[in-house]
């Protein structure tokens, strides 16, 4: 079927100042200046393209802080957000904790090191899952209300802000340092999150709050006379949440909801999260999730809270489909969104109270892993392997994406979410180059796969250019450039994704590197002079030179899918690396499957880390790298399980589970039936998991003592899964006791996995 878009009448998008940073704090000692327009951030002057991601530093052992971070770079994220859980700093009154895993200003740092701008989400209310939302339990016995202009809640805010402020100091973006904003409260007027000291008895809230600006502007003026120096600060925008005219809104989206199940499991709808349409238009349809109180052409559409990932709820249980958070990428970036911002990016580990445990009542105690992109104890999932391609994309070209306008076509924007056979398309364009977005993923339904479409484009010129032959895969999504410059060269249309642009060393042209998306069985190129080449295929990577009668000359790369997701941009923008590739047994079909390695760098070195001994590593150009493969000897680890019930089991494990070469941490991997999975270690809860048929991962390296204090031995115990439960209180003496029909628990397996990690090039 053939779709078309009319541009005869498109003009380019209006480009104007929106002023909300303060000139003497968003100046850095270079002199380079962030500023806005009503559309992207800039950077002196020039487009800035923001891919944030969200990790939490109280939330993970410190000693994984710094790869993770690198991890995060190389995933193509420049800016980093994190939250200031006040209970993790102080949680008794007037004793505060700066130290190990609440060390941000050591967090910060790490996250200059590595070249990542931060936002600090400075509470005083965060939610995220945590206790109480952030607010201490002591709070709760105090005479006002919190999150309210009380004078005594304030009082409280400016201790919190001091503190921060002092591990903060110079630090921020005038200093020199990565600190570019700060969030005020979060979701206010809009969600709150249990008491949780009244949770099972009179289940009561932290307030929500009803002081509109009043209470945004104290926040403000407080943290600003406290020192917090930020050149911007954000507020999140959705639920009618209130965002002073110097304070830029964010947003988000997600499509997998457990707060819908708080009361009790139920069914989830189909959401619109993956429906196009232009959020930087007065025009855009209102919803729930997107309602502004100002006019959307005035200030940029940026986000903080996409779906990164979702946790598992008790009542709500679920796998995420890991490539619904690349697609949501490539619906935003279509509908005007020019700072992708992920909750959760990184997964976490809630730290361990004195006496009570730190998390929100619907979760687990110590486990947040979000099945985040990077997992709770560093795993790179393929979300992970997916995104890095859109978000090279966006760094790559950020000064010609960023001031494209959006153009939604007739009937995108009221696209049924349940309508899995509509085409899913938008474009973004000055009116005569630009992208072509398309989307064949829906959570929470199947998209079939997409043949012989087409797509045609009449610019404002008047000419047409077309994309026939267009497949896409199930789930798959994908963007096609139109009239882009390939330094010189014009490309008219391709039906693969532009990804990034290197500089190899010593070469005299650039590289310009393409992605063949699933589905797209006729991938081609065709040039302003008329030539066209086909990309086979079953090829994995196609390499091939073009040149135009001028003489501005081209290398183009285009790889499959599958060889993009193992594929890492690294020494600042001059070669590629692909590890983790194996190669199916399929004669017939051959294709690529990844193993899950990721590639950073860190300390000056290329480091390839794997659960595979032996890794297959190539590079772009063929000799950036010395070796073909990285190979240790096999670790083959058994732990020892002995059986005492159904519900309990002690997993004995052997020493010196990191002695090995190569291995850098020990995952165990646990498969179970039954409600809750809890792993002890002494009297230490580990972690736990809300059992939802996947497997259920614990690395160890940060328990090494714990386990060497312990003699290697762990407890697992499991909450069975319970048939016809009731509590009996008929009992004259008042006792209480669970009955049950039936119940069902048990062990399916253990096993250790080994993290290898090595060294690939050192400079």
């Amino acid at each position: 079927m053939n779709h078309t878009l009319d541009l005869t009448g498109f003009s380019p998008k209006a480009i104007t100042p929106f002023s909300i940073t303060r000139n003497d704090w968003g100046v850095a000692p270079d002199g380079t200046a962030v500023d806005f327009t009503n559309y992207y951030m800039t950077f002196d002057g020039k487009p800035f393209y923001g891919v944030c991601g969200e990790f939490h530093y109280s939330r993970m052992d410190p000693s994984r802080w710094d790869e993770q971070l690198a991890k995060m770079a190389a995933g193509g994220v420049n800016v980093i957000a994190t939250y200031v859980f006040w209970n993790h700093h102080e949680e008794h009154e007037n004793q505060w904790n700066f130290s190990g895993r609440r060390n941000i200003r050591r967090f910060i740092k790490l996250c200059a090191k590595h070249g990542l701008k931060v936002i600090v989400r400075l509470g005083p209310f965060d939610h995220g899952e945590v206790r109480n939302g952030g607010i201490p339990d002591w709070m709760y016995g105090k005479p006002y209300e919190v999150r309210s202009v009380d004078p005594g809640f304030l009082d409280k805010v400016r201790d919190l802000y001091a503190h921060v402020a002092a591990q903060l100091d110079g630090l921020y973006f005038k200093d020199g340092g990565p600190i570019v904003a700060a969030q005020l409260d979060n979701e206010y007027m809009h969600s709150s999150s249990p008491w949780e000291m009244t949770t099972g008895i009179t289940n009561e809230w932290v307030p929500g709050g009803h002081d509109g600006f009043a209470y945004v502007h104290a926040l403000r003026r407080i943290a600003e006379e406290e020192g917090i120096s930020v050149p911007f600060y954000t507020n999140t925008g959705w639920g009618g949440s209130p965002v002073p005219d110097d304070v830029l809104p964010l947003w988000g989206g997600y499509a997998y909801r457990p707060w819908l199940f708080y009361a009790g499991p139920g069914e989830h709808p189909v959401t619109d999260e993956y429906v196009y349409r232009n959020f930087h238009s007065n025009d855009c349809p209102r919803g729930e999730e997107f309602a502004p109180t100002y006019e959307p052409e005035t200030k940029p559409y940026a986000c903080c809270e996409m779906g990164g990932g979702m946790f598992s709820s008790y009542n709500y249980r679920f796998v995420l489909p890991m490539k619904s958070v690349d697609a949501m990428s490539n619906i935003k970036m279509a509908s005007g969104c020019n700072f992708l911002g992920y909750y959760m990016f990184q997964g976490g580990s809630n730290p361990i109270g004195d006496g009570i445990y730190l998390n929100e009542s619907q979760l687990p105690k110590i486990s947040y892993d979000f099945q985040a992109a990077l997992g709770e104890f560093g795993q790179t999932r393929e979300s992970y392997r997916r995104m890095k391609a859109v978000h090279y994309f966006a760094l790559a070209f950020a000064d010609r994406l960023c001031p494209l306008g959006v153009a939604v076509p007739d009937g995108q924007e009221s696209v049924a979410p349940t309508d899995m056979h509509t085409l899913r398309w938008c474009v973004r364009t000055d009116g005569e180059r630009g992208f072509v977005f398309l989307n064949n993923f829906q959570d929470h339904a199947s998209m079939p796969a997409k043949y012989g479409e087409s797509v045609s484009v009449t610019l404002a010129s008047g000419e047409t250019v077309t994309f026939d032959g267009i497949g896409l895969a199930s789930d798959e999504n994908c963007i096609l450039p139109f009239n882009m410059d390939l330094d010189g060269v014009t490309l008219t249309a391709a039906t693969a994704q532009p990804v990034t642009v290197i500089a190899p060393a010593g070469a005299d042209h650039r590289t310009f590197v393409f992605l063949k998306p699933d589905g797209m069985d006729d991938c081609w190129f065709r040039f302003a002079d008329g030539t066209v080449h086909h990309v086979p295929a079953d090829a994995q990577m196609e390499i091939f030179p073009v040149a135009d009668e001028a003489g501005h000359a081209v290398d183009i790369v285009c790889v499959s899918r599958a060889k993009a997701d193992s594929m890492t941009v690294v020494a600042d923008g001059t070669a590629l690396v692909f590890a983790g590739e194996a190669v199916s047994q399929n004669a017939a079909q051959p294709s690529i499957i990844n193993d899950g390695a990721a590639v950073y760098e860190l300390d000056g070195r290329i480091v390839v880390e794997s659960t595979e001994a032996s890794v297959a590593v190539t590079s772009y150009p063929a000799d950036f790298l010395a070796e073909q493969s990285v190979q240790y000897k096999p670790v083959d680890v058994i732990p020892s399980v002995q059986k005492l019930s159904d519900t309990r089991y002690v997993i004995e494990l052997p020493d010196d589970l990191l002695a090995a070469d190569g291995v850098a941490d020990m995952r165990l991997r646990v498969r179970y039936s039954g409600d809750i999975g809890w792993l002890w270690c002494g009297s230490t809860l580990v972690d736990d998991n809300f059992c939802n048929g996947d497997v259920w991962e614990i690395g160890l390296k940060e328990y090494v003592q714990l386990l060497e204090d312990h003699r290697g031995q762990l407890v697992l115990t499991i909450t069975p899964i319970k048939e016809g439960a009731n509590v009996n209180v008929e009992s004259a003496m008042a006792a209480r006791m669970e009955n049950v029909d039936g119940q069902q628990a048990g062990l399916e397996s253990v096993e250790l996995q080994p993290v290898y990690q090595s060294v690939l090039r050192a400079d």
